[in-house]
């Protein structure tokens, strides 16, 4: 047996009916892996063997409701397969039952354990079974507000030999208080105690990435010590937030009317993170309002 192959890796996708795992199948299917669906959890064991044997070193399986009661097996069957030298990891997709609901009505299928019963109550029994299985997982992801090709797209990059890759896509946006905070925003900042360019003469027109309004803030103490501050606190959250599963961060900056401070510092934070995470866009919604 060579040592390439004894470290077959295997991904088990495991959570909530409706929550996405047939679509995180098809993505790592995608992404190179031979890829099972419902495979009776005792064989799983004897499944890596033969991949081992049969040279596949990227394998993924579904593990979920339907195989019963013997779901709660499922960490001591991954740890036999660990013992024999896979690399193994367990994902865990989730949803709000919101989201479940809506995405049953919308496939117009039955829930595998009420398929005569009110929706909710498969919901709810079917938490109550797999809800131990988090303890065990390396990874667990609410797909609530993915859109599919979001969820494709987090998977394909989280499950690349590349770790960088598993950092989420990050938006920078910059708006305008005048205009209403975003509402998608994940974390937002509000810079209206820095300095205000408006009132300084011959800056008023400008924006916020204009080399003459950078230069500006640049000589303010306060806001090159903020920056710093908060680069250091995004330096910090993104693995964290990795590690979590969340595919896409907005960071938003906020000034009165969104030209210049919530601009520059949008665009200085943007610049910081491209070459540390994959993508990063940024995007000024206000800039041109006020």
């Amino acid at each position: 047996m060579s040592e390439e192959l004894a470290s077959v890796r295997v991904v088990v996708v495991t959570g909530l009916s409706g929550s996405g795992k047939s679509l995180a199948l098809r993505a790592l299917e995608d992404a190179a892996f031979y890829c099972v669906d419902n495979l009776p959890i005792e064989l799983i064991p004897t499944f890596y063997d033969l991949c081992r044997r049969g040279g596949r070193p990227r394998v993924a399986l579904v593990a979920d409701v339907r195989s019963g009661e013997r779901l709660e097996a499922l960490p001591a069957i991954l740890d036999e397969v660990r013992a024999k030298g896979g690399v193994v990891h367990l994902l865990y997709l989730d949803a709000n039952d919101e989201t479940l609901i809506r995405r049953f009505r919308e496939t117009r299928r039955p829930h595998p354990l009420a398929p005569g019963a009110p929706l909710g109550d498969g919901i709810r029994q079917e938490r109550e079974l797999v809800e131990p299985l988090k303890a065990h997982t390396d990874l667990v992801l609410d797909t609530s507000a993915l859109t599919v090709h979001q969820l494709r797209a987090f998977l394909m990059d989280h499950f690349r030999d590349d770790p960088e890759a598993r950092s989420p896509h990050v938006t920078v946006l910059s708006f305008g208080y005048r205009y209403g905070v975003p509402e998608n925003a994940d974390l937002v900042f509000d810079v209206r105690f820095v300095p205000n360019p408006h009132f300084v003469e011959g800056l008023r027109q400008g924006k916020g990435n204009d080399p003459e309004i950078l230069a500006w803030l640049e000589a303010l103490p306060l806001y090159r010590d903020f920056r710093q501050r908060l680069l250091d606190l995004i330096g910090f959250l993104l693995p964290a937030y990795a590690k979590e599963g969340k595919a896409y961060l907005t960071i938003a900056f906020g000034c009165t009317g969104g030209r210049h401070r919530s601009v520059a510092l949008a665009h200085q934070v943007a610049e910081h993170l491209r070459g540390r995470v994959p993508k990063v866009d940024v995007l000024h919604r206000d800039v041109e309002k006020s």
